[in-house]
């Protein structure tokens, strides 16, 4: 999980240099296409293309129709508002998922589990300090991304149980391929050199965060899981400080703190004092 924090932050860099010059259909569309040939190794590895095989093939394209439609409104997103204003607002998204889980997978919601998601609410809502400033368009469009973001969670979770993350991440590259090819089309300009090694980025960190997520979700709850991602929220007020000139305020940085804290309180073993991290 740790890993796909880090490819994830390298994704939203990428992805507005990427957003600049080109059309958001576009850039999916040439990060589904490209990373599909990244993953062909991992592909061999497994057996080929016969192991790719699935019996759960409408729950594949469900679960990657939400994708889709939250990737785009997430990219939409970093062009209109900051990008920590983006991380933070996605991160609703784990608070859906955790509660999805516990309603419709029967993962347990322990008292550790809410508190954590709690603290992490508490320091998203900080950071955003709703109803100080007219909402920017971005929010609302950030704010439904999360939404079905959460929705692909929890279908990620449903798709482990039967299905490899190398499975889970083909069928991905293939469905979001096939349903972003008419609009991209419709939008296209061929990209300047200057493009093309933020291209091969999007199209890296974009595929193999989905791969470190589909094997975390595989070896623990989504209730673990998923509230570890709030890291990206001051990871991401730091990258946009460092390379946007973003200003970080005492409401982000003490909304980064609680998140913070509520990561590793959920992440401490009952009885010890040792903290344990999700196997990857």
């Amino acid at each position: 999980m740790m890993a796909s924090i880090a490819l994830l932050l390298l994704m939203a860099v990428s992805g507005r240099s990427l957003t600049r010059e080109i059309d958001v259909f576009q850039v999916m569309e040439m990060r589904s296409v490209i990373a599909f040939f990244m993953l062909l190794p991992l592909v061999h590895r497994e057996g080929g293309f016969k192991s790719m095989r699935t019996g759960i093939l409408p729950a594949h394209i469900g679960r990657n129709l939400a994708h889709y439609i939250g990737q785009f409104a997430w990219l939409m997103g970093l062009t209109l508002i900051p990008m920590a204003q983006v991380i933070a607002i996605e991160f609703t998204a784990p608070i859906w998922a955790a509660l999805m889980a516990a309603a419709f997978l029967g993962e347990r919601l322990t008292w550790r589990k809410g508190v954590a998601i709690l603290f992490g609410l508490a320091g998203v809502m900080l950071i955003l300090r709703p109803g100080s400033a007219a909402l920017n368009p971005g929010h609302i469009i950030v704010l439904g991304a999360a939404f079905v973001f959460a929705i692909s969670f929890i279908a990620t979770k449903f798709l482990t149980r039967s299905d490899s993350a190398t499975k889970i991440i083909f069928w991905m590259l293939i469905i979001q391929s096939v349903v972003g090819l008419v609009p991209a089309l419709r939008v296209w300009v061929w990209p300047s050199p200057a493009l093309w090694p933020w291209i091969l980025l999007i199209a890296f960190s974009g595929t193999f965060a989905h791969y470190c997520i589909a094997k975390a979700l595989f070896h623990a709850d989504a209730t673990v899981v998923m509230p570890m991602d709030y890291l990206r929220v001051p990871l991401s007020a730091l990258l946009g400080y460092l390379l946007y000139a973003e200003g970080i305020d005492s409401f982000t940085a003490a909304g980064a703190g609680l998140i913070l804290a509520g990561n590793l309180f959920n992440l401490r073993r009952p009885g010890t004092n040792r903290i344990e991290a999700p196997t990857t």
